[in-house]
């Protein structure tokens, strides 16, 4: 599975961005989809992920109640929708696949910048 991410850029505070990632191969509707974000300096982080099917979601609890994650298993695409954005949002976000079970992320996405001005 090779994954692109793309929706990034550069946005004032309280703004929303919506990411894509699109993914390649046959079986995107079998894996879960994250997504992940690392700002400079600091470690890569969860932020949202979604299962295969599409009905169970999670988050991490900094954007939980802004951000939204979705899957469009026909169009082999998972999307971020981002409201309310921070400047503590400012970072690369990265898309991921794996295991339903979300114990392990097999496929990796190049990422794309997302900063926010206050």
């Amino acid at each position: 599975v090779q994954l692109q991410a793309c929706g990034g850029g550069l946005v004032q505070a309280g703004d929303s961005l919506r990411l894509s990632c699109a993914a390649s191969g046959r079986a995107f509707s079998r894996y879960a989809m994250g997504w992940f974000r690392q700002a400079p300096g600091k470690e890569r982080e969860f932020v949202a992920a979604i299962r295969s099917s599409g009905i169970s979601t999670y988050y991490a609890y900094s954007v939980k109640g802004r951000f939204i994650i979705s899957r469009d298993n026909a169009k082999n695409t998972v999307y971020l929708q981002m409201n309310s954005l921070k400047p503590e949002d400012t970072a690369v976000y990265i898309c991921a696949a794996g295991s339903d079970s979300m114990d392990r992320w097999n496929y990796w996405g190049q990422g794309t910048q997302v900063t926010v001005s206050s």
